[in-house]
C-alpha cells in the first residue's frame, strides 16, 4: 500500500535529508536548486529524482552567471513506491543523496555500488 503523505510534509522531509549531508560536503554543492514535484516526467513516470544540469567535472569556468542546476525530487512517484512512513523517509534520502551525487559527477553505477541507486 503506497504512503500516503501531504505535499507539505513530504518537502520537510527533502528538506530533512538535506540537512543531514554533512556540512563539509554540502558546502562544496554550488548553484543548485532543489525542486520537489508532484509528477516524474511523463516518458519516465517512475523516475524518482532527477539531476539537470552540468556535474562540476565538467564544468569550465567560473559558473558566474549561469542559471542554477536543478534537483527534482517527484513526490507521488516516491510515495508510490514506499509500503511505510519509514521507508519513505529513507528513500527521500536515498533520492537526494543519489541526485547531489551526480552534481559532483558520480555516475549511476558507481552510485549502485555505494548503494544510492
Amino acid at each position: 500500500m503506497p504512503v500516503d503523505l501531504s505535499r507539505s510534509d513530504f518537502e520537510a522531509l527533502v528538506d530533512r535529508a538535506l540537512d543531514d549531508i554533512p556540512d563539509e560536503l554540502a558546502s562544496l554543492v554550488q548553484n543548485v536548486v532543489v525542486l520537489v514535484e508532484d509528477d516524474a516526467p511523463a516518458d519516465e513516470p517512475d523516475l524518482l529524482g532527477l539531476y539537470d544540469g552540468i556535474a562540476l567535472t565538467e564544468r569550465w569556468g567560473d559558473g558566474v552567471m549561469e542559471l542554477p542546476d536543478r534537483i527534482f525530487i517527484f513526490r507521488k512517484p516516491l510515495l508510490a513506491f514506499c509500503d511505510t512512513p519509514e521507508q519513505l523517509v529513507e528513500e527521500v534520502r536515498i533520492t537526494v543523496v543519489h541526485e547531489i551525487a551526480h552534481h559532483f559527477g558520480i555516475d549511476d553505477d558507481r552510485l549502485h555500488e555505494l548503494g544510492y541507486a
